[in-house]
């Protein structure tokens, strides 16, 4: 329930995670007012993402728990914290696991999207005390990713979210807050597909399609998918996938031969998008000689080291990594949104679940099974 006058202590519904591979469970939390510079949002829809899947089974960050997670969402600002300017009640908004405070030298510059003030947060906590906004009985609650959208109201840095067309379906641009912005600007924005060339993609999940569409929509000659379910296949050809490679099909012939017999050589560009560091190596073999450029998008479960013979280097290869697209998001995301609404970019297809919020545990079992693309979590309207 919101607070009409000043902002207050919210009490809400959270899915909180106790512990790592847990079922989340759905508790009364306290979210506190924004502080400065923050504003409160009304979650309206979240989706779920493979690194909310990924960092939920992790041990690794078993110091981090209780949790709430979720960082793909959009929602309506609820309460602003002083200091907020451009942020009104009211305003239809998208969450942003990173930032940009638009003043740091990475964010000036045009090479990078890495803000050093508001960039990925590991810690939990909010950027700007180190403290969290949710809790339970007085306990805290850690924050992921600085947004932590598994919850009906949620704080985050006026930096971390972005004012968008309000006119624009909620339960679909939610997409855009990450899989499918990853995607389209790993394409576009740091590999620069060109017309006429030829693209590998390895994993045809949100965002592996989502770089299809982008390498489509920039005509590329081919684009082949690589996954080991048949079913993406189908999937993939509304996205722009000419060739299917499914590992478990090649009768033991390596996945690099196949794609340089296909392609007359190798692929101009290679974009993993599985979050398997082996893969990496497997994409980077798969490109070519010269100038084949190795996008890597995906995070991996275990294994975070990266292994690639030097040869592969030396022989004009080039392995670059990818956050959010390389996009700035606050400049840049609302371009997106209004390509969706000019019936250019495709979303609508990337969802195969609509949940309501009690189901959010299924949408965990449908992504650890392999049986959904996104899996959109509809919250409790407002009473």
């Amino acid at each position: 329930m919101a607070c009409t006058e000043t902002p207050c202590v919210i009490s809400c519904k959270a899915a909180v995670a106790w512990g790592p591979g847990k079922p989340l469970v759905v508790e009364q939390v306290q979210v506190d007012p924004p502080k400065a510079m923050e504003i409160r949002i009304k979650v309206v829809c979240t989706s779920l993402c493979r690194s909310d899947v990924t960092q939920w089974e992790s041990r690794a960050q078993a110091h981090f728990f209780p949790r709430i997670f979720g960082h793909e969402a959009s929602g309506i600002v609820e309460s602003v914290g002083e200091g907020v300017n451009e942020f009104q009640i009211g305003d239809h908004v998208l969450t942003l696991f990173t930032g940009q405070c638009s003043e740091c030298a990475h964010c000036v510059s045009g090479k990078s999207n890495m803000c050093q003030t508001l960039g990925l947060e590991r810690k939990g906590v909010m950027h700007s005390d180190q403290k969290t906004r949710f809790s339970i009985e007085g306990r805290p609650i850690y924050h992921y990713c600085a947004v932590s959208s598994f919850s009906e109201y949620t704080v985050v840095h006026s930096g971390c979210a972005v004012k968008v067309e309000p006119t624009a379906p909620m339960e679909k641009i939610c997409l855009l807050s990450c899989g499918v912005a990853a995607g389209l600007g790993a394409a576009w924005k740091v590999a620069d597909v060109s017309k006429g060339s030829t693209v590998a993609v390895f994993g045809l999940g949100t965002v592996g399609l989502s770089v299809a569409q982008g390498a489509k929509i920039r005509g590329a000659s081919e684009i082949i998918g690589v996954d080991s379910n048949p079913l993406k296949f189908e999937k993939g050809k509304a996205f722009g996938i000419t060739e299917f490679i499914n590992p478990h099909d090649c009768g033991g012939e390596p996945i690099p031969q196949i794609i340089k017999r296909i392609t007359g050589g190798g692929a101009d560009y290679c974009f993993e998008c599985i979050g398997d560091t082996e893969m990496v190596s497997t994409a980077l073999q798969s490109s070519s000689d010269g100038w084949g450029l190795t996008v890597t998008l995906g995070v991996p479960k275990a294994k975070p080291e990266i292994s690639a013979h030097y040869a592969l280097l030396l022989s004009g290869r080039t392995l670059r990594g990818s956050l959010y697209g390389g996009w700035k998001p606050k400049s840049e995301l609302p371009l997106l949104v209004d390509m969706y609404l000019n019936k250019e970019l495709q979303i609508d297809e990337l969802v195969s679940h609509n949940l309501p919020f009690e189901d959010i545990n299924k949408a965990f079992n449908l992504m650890q099974e392999g049986n959904c693309l996104r899996c959109v979590i509809h919250m409790p309207k407002a009473k």
